[in-house]
């Protein structure tokens, strides 16, 4: 059984892949080639949305519209401490801080009444109101961004952060890295969800390529204008005529071919993950803690994620009954060495330092069949009997 199973969808899609790769050979244009402007035409239709900007990876993804927006030394931009590391690092790379907000503890999400707090406290320079990194006690930073992350899928209560960030004047950048195909209440996709979002194209993604690729996607014409610039070396008018700093971000033809050729069937892959993630809630309800999707939103499933107290002893069960598990994430952002300069304290955010105690994800794609699904639930039981 595997994690995620992308030769079971190679199996599926082979001969459009194979075609949709030796297109680009036989064309030969392997940078900005055809592609890449067809896949983001689809994207950009599929999410509902002006622009997607494709890139190289969706750290990139992250990075390019802090840097359109003039994000720098001075700035704080809050993000939550339980994600993968690239939504905090794209702002350290850039010199603002990064200010954490604990979580929900349903969702996994970041927690809006904390967010307001958290901002309060920086206006104030104050701990007191919510734990803050060193430097917001040290000197004044100005609140500049939200970073909210759909973590595993699930968007997160993008109505209620964007109450707080308008009333502070914040700018708020989705981080769909792992939503892509999801929805919230409103019907709106992920992607959609704020002035600008960014979605990663990793193969274990719900959209994944043969490789590392994102995309940045907006109805903002400006920024979509400059992040297209930053993608190539803030290229201006050609080539060689560079009229600002930015990075090689383009991404290749072919992983370009690639993704439109997986979505095709990317709109039943979701309509099979949601089967997949209702067989497990069903087998599991009463025995674990079960993922939480409020009414009315639809998640990608990225990963399929119990919380448990016994959650090592189910991990070792499964591992003896050859079933692989992951853990996301075993150490929360503020305990990690690269941000022990901002200061934080064990106990700054119990919700996320108890999740990484007690999260385990289980084998999620849309080609697990119910047999395996069963197979997953009963050695879940049997390490709870």
């Amino acid at each position: 059984m595997a994690f995620v199973d992308l030769k079971a969808q190679q199996r599926v899609l082979g001969d459009r892949l194979k075609q949709a790769i030796e297109r680009v050979l036989d064309h030969g244009v392997f940078i900005m080639g055809p592609e890449i402007a067809e896949l983001e035409k689809r994207l950009a239709d599929f999410v509902g949305v002006k622009h997607a900007v494709t890139c190289s990876s969706g750290t990139d993804a992250l990075l390019m519209p802090l840097m359109a927006w003039g994000i720098g030394p001075g700035d704080a931009v809050f993000t939550t401490p339980f994600t993968f590391i690239a939504t905090a690092e794209v702002i350290a790379l850039l010199g603002a801080v990064p200010v954490f907000v604990d979580v929900d503890p349903d969702t996994f999400n970041l927690d809006p009444e904390l967010l307001a707090r958290a901002v309060e406290a920086v206006k104030k320079a104050d701990p007191q109101i919510y734990p803050l990194p060193r430097a917001a006690t040290e000197g004044a930073l100005r609140p500049r961004a939200v970073i909210p992350v759909d973590l595993f899928g699930l968007p997160a209560d993008y109505a209620s952060i964007h109450k707080t960030a308008l009333h502070f004047g914040m700018d708020v950048l989705e981080d769909a890295a792992q939503s892509f195909g999801a929805m919230d209440a409103g019907g709106k996709r992920a992607g959609a969800l704020a002035p600008c979002a960014a979605t990663s194209f990793f193969p274990a993604k719900p959209l994944g390529c043969y490789g590392d690729g994102g995309a940045v996607l907006t109805d903002d014409d400006d920024l979509a204008e400059v992040v297209r610039s930053l993608r190539v070396h803030g290229k201006g008018g050609h080539k060689y005529d560079n009229v600002r700093i930015g990075i090689n971000g383009r991404l290749d033809t072919i992983q370009a071919a690639i993704l439109l050729a997986k979505m095709d069937v990317f709109s039943e892959e979701l309509a099979a993950r949601e089967a997949v993630a209702a067989r497990y809630t069903e087998g599991l309800n009463g025995w674990v803690k079960t993922p939480k999707v409020p009414a009315g939103c639809r998640s990608a499933w990225a990963q399929y994620t119990i919380v448990a107290d016994h959650r090592d002893k189910i991990q070792a069960t499964l591992k003896e009954r050859e079933i692989p598990t992951a853990i996301y994430y075993p150490k929360p952002l503020h305990r990690q060495k690269a941000f022990a300069s901002l200061g934080y304290k064990p106990g700054d955010f119990p919700v996320a330092e108890s999740l990484s105690e007690h999260v385990l994800s289980l084998p999620m794609h849309p080609y697990l069949q119910p047999d395996q699904i069963d197979y997953v639930i009963d050695a879940v039981r049997a390490a709870l009997a």
